[in-house]
């Protein structure tokens, strides 16, 4: 009975997660009500307060979530055992991975919009920390294990990251978006060339 119990739950959820996803990928958060995912979602709107604590909540775990999945593929094209891979430096394994990140984002642009619109930096941190979803990727961790694995040290590698993340998404969005100031594939070099100094300001020497 147990197990029923929280098949049903899990699916509830679930069901409330991805309807939203749909809504604001098509009407925009503002204008989607919680009434409105919770119909779309064939529940009672009360059951909505079991699962979230309110919209906002919800974005924030949907952020965590959709992330973690363009993490999960991209890590998915890696075999992290492979000679090749373990000789790359931190440097290139981190372009490898954001490069695979944003061709997912660029054959994607609703979901490219509603996560960079919606991205902050507290938000996202709270969420992947507090509110990730159990089989949502924990790619903070593969970043400590990157991090660990490379052959130089790292100092104040949140910073890093929140530095890398800012870039990558902002730049992704009007590149991708709007081909402003150019297209993602005329931007890459640069922007690579930026993530590899931004990496290089946080290494000890």
């Amino acid at each position: 009975m147990g197990g029923k119990v929280a098949e049903n739950k899990r699916q509830k959820k679930e069901a409330l997660l991805e309807n939203a996803l749909e809504l604001f990928l098509t009407k925009g958060l503002q204008e989607t009500s919680i009434a409105d995912i919770a119909k779309k979602a064939g529940v009672a709107k009360g059951t909505f307060y079991l699962y979230f604590k309110d919209k906002v909540d919800l974005r924030n775990i949907l952020i965590a979530h959709e992330a973690s999945k363009l993490f999960e593929k991209a890590m998915a094209n890696i075999d992290e055992e492979k000679e090749e891979w373990k000789n790359l430096d931190f440097e290139d394994q981190m372009i490898t991975v954001i490069d695979n990140i944003l061709n997912q984002l660029e054959s994607d642009k609703h979901l490219l919009s509603f996560i960079s619109k919606n991205l902050s930096w507290g938000y996202f941190k709270f969420a992947l920390l507090n509110n990730r979803l159990e089989e949502d990727v924990d790619f903070y961790q593969v970043f400590e294990k990157m991090i660990a694995n490379a052959n130089y040290q790292i100092k104040d590698p949140e910073i890093m990251i929140f530095l890398i993340i800012e870039l990558i998404s902002s730049t992704s969005y009007s590149c991708i978006l709007y081909d402003e100031p150019v297209s993602i594939e005329e931007i890459k070099p640069y922007l690579y060339q930026s993530v590899r100094n931004i990496i290089r300001c946080h290494r000890n020497v």
